[in-house]
């Protein structure tokens, strides 16, 4: 029965990688081989689940923040925010470049979804910096990678969906997600600045008369202007979770409203613009908990089999140290990311490593912030990125498939030395946790 589990997930993972649907492949296929080889009186175990994740109270924060999201991608702020950080930093070698990086990482603390993020800032900034002179593979890996801050920075979609499989504290989560997020942006900015430096042609500052033009019309109101409303919104998601003053779903809701209330100060909410919101909102929930079902159904499954006490007991005998199969579990996730979804591999291969984890007695929080670094990877890797792919999308024609996958590995590679980093220092995890 153990060897059927494995083979059950070998299928899974196979027939996902030949292109069926992920959500009908993992409920499918699990309801399947257990008709074929599970008792039938243990199906009934199966719908109380199914009810506990679609009542968790947790996952409610997903459509919320996606909701967020989306609704600040149409309230125009990063277009402000844009133009003011390549002023601020227009005299620094890179500072274009410098800026979007900047706007990525506030956007991430804002919204965390990289699709919105990517589009918008590639609309934006791209042409900009390719008029500007900024090489094509420097622009487009700076906007791809900066989008993807999203995923690592709270508040995240991933995290939320992390906590619930690996069942720890969202709101530790966050926290412990916050110090590696922030090492992340200053790594980008020095490498961009170390590269400007060295290559002053391929990014050039930004002119004199344009910088003076943009500080002569109201330059200090324009600023104060475009950091306020997003840093509010910050401290009022982020603040009210890390000072207990809400859970993570209260906060997810505080950040849906407040970020409505942005769209009509700035002038761009409509009718039309919330109906597209919350048609957005609902596709890409349903998206996700279509998938969770199928995944619960599953893991239901693959345990009933006894697929997780065989592999403990295979990790054990195979005299593996937790260090190891960490080691192990990341290269494997790593890998799976050049071809799948981080929502598959969410589902898929985190409930079948999480007990042996908890059998090794390894920090869980520790190991969802390394999978969220190592999943934010995947929106990156070629061929399959989707950072890539938004991008690529609203690129100007110029602008090659090629020139995405140059300019994406010097950030694929700052990724994999803070993933390194982190294991090597669990303790930059804690440092912004309560207690610890």
């Amino acid at each position: 029965m153990e060897i059927i589990a494995i083979i059950l997930f070998l299928s899974i993972f196979l027939l996902i990688l030949y292109g069926y649907p992920v959500a009908f492949t993992l409920g499918g296929i699990s309801i399947i081989y257990a008709v074929c080889f599970l008792d039938p009186a243990s199906f009934s175990a199966l719908p109380p689940r199914i009810m506990g994740v679609m009542s968790n109270y947790v996952l409610l924060a997903v459509p919320l923040f996606i909701f967020m999201g989306i609704m600040l991608e149409k309230s125009g702020i990063a277009e402000s925010l844009l133009e003011t950080m390549a002023i601020l930093f227009g005299k620094v070698s890179g500072g274009l470049a410098i800026s979007v990086v900047i706007v990525g990482a506030l956007l991430a603390a804002s919204t965390g979804i990289v699709g919105a993020t990517v589009i918008t800032m590639g609309l934006i900034s791209l042409p900009t910096m390719l008029k500007k002179g900024y090489t094509p593979e420097l622009a487009t890996g700076t906007i791809a990678a900066s989008g993807t801050l999203g995923q690592i920075i709270p508040p995240s979609v991933v995290l939320v969906l992390l906590g619930s499989v690996l069942n720890v504290s969202v709101g530790n989560l966050f926290a412990a997600a916050l110090l590696p997020g922030f090492i992340l942006v200053l790594f980008y900015i020095i490498y961009i600045f170390i590269f400007a430096s060295r290559n002053p042609e391929k990014a050039p500052s930004v002119p004199a008369e344009e910088i003076a033009e943009f500080k002569a019309d109201n330059f200090w109101p324009k600023v104060i202007k475009a950091f306020v409303l997003p840093l509010l919104l910050i401290v009022a998601v982020l603040g009210s979770i890390f000072a207990g003053l809400a859970s993570p779903t209260e906060a997810a809701a505080v950040g849906a409203m407040g970020a409505t209330i942005m769209t009509v100060v700035q002038g761009k909410f409509s009718y039309k613009v919330l109906t597209s919101v919350m048609r957005e909102t609902t596709h890409l929930t349903s998206m996700v908990f279509i998938i969770l079902l199928g995944a619960t159904t599953f893991t239901f499954v693959f345990r009933e089999m006894n697929g997780d006490e065989y592999l403990v007991q295979l990790i054990q005998n195979a005299n593996l140290s937790s260090t190891a199969f960490l080691i192990l579990v990341m290269v494997v996730v790593f890998i799976a990311g050049f071809f799948i979804d981080f929502i598959e591999i969410i589902f898929i291969i985190v409930p079948v490593v999480a007990p042996i984890f908890v059998a090794f007695g390894v920090d869980l929080i520790w190991i969802g912030v390394l999978l969220g670094l190592n999943l934010q990877i995947s929106f990156l890797s070629p061929p399959f990125g989707f950072s890539l792919f938004y991008l690529k999308g609203v690129a100007p024609p110029q602008v090659t498939t090629q020139h995405l996958y140059k300019g994406i590995i010097p950030f694929i590679a700052i990724q994999l030395v803070l993933l390194i980093i982190v294991m090597s220092f669990p303790e930059v995890v804690y440092f912004f946790i309560p207690g610890d």
